[in-house]
């Protein structure tokens, strides 16, 4: 699936799935986005978190549940969403990572692409968006918040998947679909 969101600056692209090809640009955007790697996972991004987008999966879930999105602003990825269908529960998704690279924070355009995304989560029945938030990474949780996520309270037994050391609490934010917007 591909869809073009108009936004200000000009058309964003939010295409599913990654290719081969995708990856120098998802290094690149891991890059830029360190200040995230840093509060949330305790260290820089490297080579080995392009990999793991495609096998952080969690238990009872398969490979043909995971989603890959990029957010292109013309051929440069500037974003990029992991998301797993039927977890926690048949009908609900996990978004693991919603990233957007800084020079494209603040606008708007992560509130344009979750309308987006939910729109074709609710069409496609799913009723429950599920979210890891971390006390880490305040501008997420407040993101969430403004989309209509509730955060849960902390929850020192669950570490992030992609977590290395930062010690922050986790939590989790859940957002119930309803049939319309």
């Amino acid at each position: 699936m591909i869809w073009t969101i108009p936004t200000d600056s000009g058309p964003i692209v939010v295409r599913e799935q990654l290719e081969p090809e995708d990856e120098p640009g998802i290094l690149e955007l891991f890059a830029a986005c360190d200040d995230w790697f840093e509060a949330v996972t305790g260290g820089p991004s490297g080579p080995g978190d392009v990999q793991s987008l495609f096998y952080a999966l969690p238990e009872g879930t398969g490979f043909e549940d995971k989603r890959l999105y990029t957010v292109r602003d013309g051929e440069k990825i500037v974003g990029l969403i992991d998301v797993v269908l039927g977890f926690p529960h048949r009908r609900a998704c996990a978004v693991g990572t919603f990233l957007l690279a800084p020079t494209h924070r603040g606008a708007g355009l992560g509130t344009a692409i979750s309308r987006v995304l939910l729109d074709e989560a609710r069409l496609s029945g799913l009723d429950e968006v599920t979210a890891a938030a971390t006390d880490a990474w305040q501008s997420g949780m407040s993101f969430l918040r403004s989309i209509g996520f509730a955060i849960g309270d902390a929850d020192p037994s669950r570490e992030p998947q992609h977590t290395r050391a930062s010690g922050a609490a986790l939590r989790r934010a859940t957002l119930t679909l309803t049939s319309s917007p």
